[in-house]
C-alpha cells in the first residue's frame, strides 16, 4: 500500500479556503482537527466549516476529535459526509461503544494515542479499529516539533498487527515534514498527516509528493 497523505486544514488560509482546498488535489484525505478548548487548550472550527469543506471537495474527510464529548459529534459529522473519525480514549468511559456508534454510520473508526499514552491501553480493542492515530506532538496546536518517540510506537503497532494478523492502519500526526517522512514510511506508517509543512510551502503538490516519497 502506498503511503496516504492527509492534509490538515488547520494551517490553511480560511479567507481563501476554496483556493486552498483546490491546491490539495493530490492529497488522499482532508484532515479536520476539531478542538473544543477543554480537552486541548485551543479552539478550531465546527460544523459550518466542515460543511463548507465537504462542498468544496470529493476527497475523504478525516475528523480528529480533540474534544471531551466525542460521542455527541458523530451523528452530525456523519450527516456532513465525514468518512473517518478518531477520538481520544481518555475522553470516554466506553471506547468500544463509541467505535460501534461510528461504524454504524459506515465510517472508519480510529483512536488517537497521545505521546504519553501507551499502546497497551488498546490491547482489548485493536481488532475493532480501522486505524490508530499516533500523535507525534501533544495535541492542540499546529507547527509543533516532532516527538521522536512516536517512531518506536509506530514500529510496535506494526509488529502487533503483523503478529496478530490485524488490518488497522497507522496514521501519524504532528510535526510531519519532508525530513522525517522517510523514517515514518520505513516504520510502516500508512497515513501521514501534515499541516504547516504543506500549507507553509509554495507548491502544495510538490510537498505532498515529497511526503509520499515519490
Amino acid at each position: 500500500m502506498n503511503t496516504l497523505i492527509a492534509a490538515s486544514v488547520l494551517s490553511a488560509d480560511f479567507s481563501r479556503l476554496a483556493e486552498e482546498i483546490a491546491r490539495l488535489k493530490n492529497a488522499d484525505l482532508i484532515h479536520l482537527d476539531l478542538m473544543d478548548g477543554h480537552f486541548v487548550p485551543n479552539l478550531s472550527f465546527g460544523y459550518p466549516l466542515v460543511s463548507c469543506i465537504r462542498d468544496l471537495t470529493d476527497q475523504p474527510l478525516d475528523a480528529h476529535l480533540m474534544v471531551t464529548n466525542p460521542e455527541t459529534y458523530v451523528d452530525n459529522l456523519a450527516n456532513l459526509g465525514v468518512g473517518w473519525i478518531s477520538f481520544h480514549q481518555e475522553t470516554v468511559y466506553h471506547s468500544h461503544r463509541l467505535i460501534q456508534q461510528i461504524k454504524a454510520h459506515g465510517i472508519k473508526a480510529g483512536i488517537a494515542l497521545n505521546p504519553a499514552t501507551p499502546i497497551n491501553t488498546l490491547d482489548s480493542i485493536l481488532a475493532d479499529l480501522d486505524y490508530v492515530l499516533v500523535m507525534s506532538v501533544n495535541p492542540g496546536y499546529s507547527a509543533q516539533a516532532f516527538i521522536p518517540s512516536a517512531i518506536a510506537k509506530i514500529r510496535e503497532l506494526d509488529q502487533i498487527r503483523t503478529s496478530q494478523n490485524l488490518s488497522f492502519l497507522i496514521e501519524v500526526d504532528g510535526g510531519v515534514n519532508g525530513d522525517n517522512s522517510l523514517i515514518l514510511r520505513a516504520a510502516k506508517a500508512d497515513i501521514l498527516v501534515s499541516a504547516s509543512y504543506i500549507f507553509g510551502s509554495k507548491d502544495y503538490t510538490k510537498s505532498i509528493t515529497t511526503l509520499k516519497g515519490l
